[in-house]
């Protein structure tokens, strides 16, 4: 039986693990014995570790055929680069801020497959624009996605699905856009507008860095991702971060140094963590126009996704996760037949991966509406 070590066992990753370990041999590390052990009661092995400490990880992943990425965005890269050097395949969801084809040469050298930012968006997204961007002209791409709890609460009417460190890097990380063929640099928060999305009610969208490897990878004239909250959410984060709460260089305060951002993050996060069996949703719409076949056509995909109660799994945790380990599968099922790095984009652009990668996700409940338009 093929042997995967899951790197992180926060709510994504533990999803990762019960879902891999029904049909794999699956390790589970992370710095915190308490998530194990939830994983251990589920009779998954758990290894307690420090994953900031490259031999720690080295050690961890030593017997794995394939290693899955689930630790916050600022320890990504290092993370991947090392599992990498140590000669496994990676699957990955840490979103991290660096150039995920900087690592394109080592894992050709050590004749590994890497596949990046395998989640919800960016991942769902670009596979959707990989499989599109073989048959058709794409002249638009249009990405809106967020993941928010049933219940508004006072202020901020917002609960973290994932590290609540890479929300707030949502927050500050400069949004890039693509208008007229040219890469634009936007704000983050900026351009807020209001839309309609049938179940989640209405919501406010505002420009997001969730392009990433699309910026590269496609010739697409019109591209941008736009992040979804509660109306009002957007108004109280740019705020704290007008007035330096998200500022990372630290400030003098009664003869103590303290950073900003570490002190926000701590007054913060109570306020946005998901209660157990919280209620909660994940909300995406893509757009994808071009001309197909001599046609100006509309592809439309629509998800709604709710917690589910049965097997007490957030939402976010199964469309992000569950793309993760659709990717596993394909990696280790041989559909990834050359090494080197793949965006998700990549995996689309293979018609039969993209339809068992959907397959996959509507075997657990995760599904499209998909809606095809012919323009005028």
């Amino acid at each position: 039986m093929k042997k995967i070590t899951v790197l992180g066992a926060g709510m994504v990753g533990k999803a990762i693990a019960i879902d891999l370990a029904k049909m794999y041999q699956v390790r589970s590390a992370d710095i915190s014995q308490a998530a194990l052990d939830e994983l251990s009661a589920q009779g998954i092995e758990g290894r307690q570790a420090d994953l900031s400490n490259t031999d720690v990880i080295k050690e961890v992943v030593a017997d794995a055929d394939l290693v899955v990425g689930a630790v916050p965005g600022f320890m990504g890269f290092q993370m991947a680069k090392t599992v990498l050097e140590a000669g496994k395949n990676l699957v990955d969801i840490s979103f991290f801020p660096e150039d995920i084809f900087l690592l394109d040469k080592l894992a050709k050298e050590k004749n590994v497959i890497a596949i990046f930012d395998c989640g919800v968006a960016p991942g769902l997204s670009n596979l959707v624009v990989g499989y599109h961007h073989q048959s058709m002209i794409i002249q638009n791409f249009e990405c809106y996605v967020g993941g928010l709890p049933k219940t508004r609460q006072w202020p901020y009417q917002y609960k973290a699905p994932f590290s609540p460190i890479d929300v707030i890097e949502e927050y500050t990380r400069p949004a890039r856009i693509i208008v007229g063929g040219k890469e634009v640099v936007k704000e983050a928060l900026s351009e807020c507008e209001l839309m309609d999305f049938g179940p989640a009610g209405m919501l406010e969208a505002f420009n997001s860095d969730g392009l990433r490897s699309l910026v590269k990878t496609v010739d697409i004239p019109n591209m941008k991702e736009k992040t979804l909250r509660y109306p009002g959410h957007v108004e109280y984060m740019q705020v704290l971060r007008a007035t330096g709460f998200f500022d990372k260089e630290p400030i003098m305060v009664n003869g103590q140094m303290v950073s900003p951002l570490d002190m926000t993050t701590k007054l913060l996060f109570p306020k946005w963590k998901l209660e157990k069996e919280e209620q909660e949703f994940t909300v995406m719409k893509i757009l994808v126009e071009g001309k197909e076949n001599g046609q100006l056509k509309r592809y439309t995909y629509d998800l709604y996704d709710e917690y589910d109660p049965i097997t007490k799994t957030s939402s976010m945790a199964r469309t992000t996760g569950y793309t993760c380990t659709a990717a596993v599968s394909l990696v280790l099922q041989g559909e990834m037949d050359r090494p080197g790095v793949y965006p998700p984009e990549f995996i689309g652009a293979r018609p039969s991966c993209f339809k068992l990668m959907l397959q996959y996700l509507q075997e657990r409940g995760v599904a499209f509406k998909i809606k095809e338009e012919i323009l005028a």
